[in-house]
């Protein structure tokens, strides 16, 4: 059983890409203050956020694209992990069902440095990809790159250009 190597359009360089993309681009990863913008502290704001922001915005080309489906699957194991917290902390300090431990202090150790991982790479990629300079998750952006940017994934995009040879490319792929 063989299997067939996937084909990859080329990568387009930053300036290739108009403003308007890179603008897109950067919006995807500012979906992770919905919730402070809405004076919420609800985590499932900021995936609301994210899924309508990818889903209104897939098709305007690749390269947002793929920023907006790199953003909103990093959004989903910071959103788990804040429900969580957050629930804990319900119980604890509001309904005080539960005893506060060690396990929840080592819980709240982790997710406070989950999140502030995440927030110092989300910054990170959204000033990148104002510059137009793609910037791969650890987890997600290989993925997203290989659904995004397969040439098996057939999706009408609306500035999609012909594949051209470009010296020296900024961008290249995760692998």
């Amino acid at each position: 059983m063989t299997k067939t190597a996937l084909k990859y359009v080329q990568l387009p360089q930053p300036q290739e890409l108009s403003e308007r993309e890179k603008e897109d681009a950067m919006g995807a990863y500012l979906m992770m203050f919905a919730s402070l913008a809405s004076s919420l502290p609800l985590p499932v704001i900021n995936l609301i956020a994210a899924v309508v922001y990818y889903y209104v915005n897939r098709k305007k080309s690749r390269y947002v694209h793929f920023n907006a489906l790199q953003s909103l699957l990093s959004q989903l194991p910071t959103t788990f992990l804040n429900w969580g917290l957050l629930y804990w902390i319900l119980q604890i300090y509001v309904f005080e069902n539960l005893v506060k431990n060690d396990f929840f202090i080592a819980f709240l150790t982790f997710a406070v440095v989950a999140n502030l991982i995440y927030f110092t790479l989300s910054i990170v990629a959204c000033i990148k990809s104002k510059k137009g300079i793609f910037f791969y998750f650890v987890f997600f952006g290989a993925y997203s790159y290989k659904k995004v940017y397969a040439t098996s994934n057939l999706i009408a995009y609306q500035n999609e250009e012909p594949n051209v040879h470009r010296p020296n490319p900024i961008n290249a792929p995760p692998f």
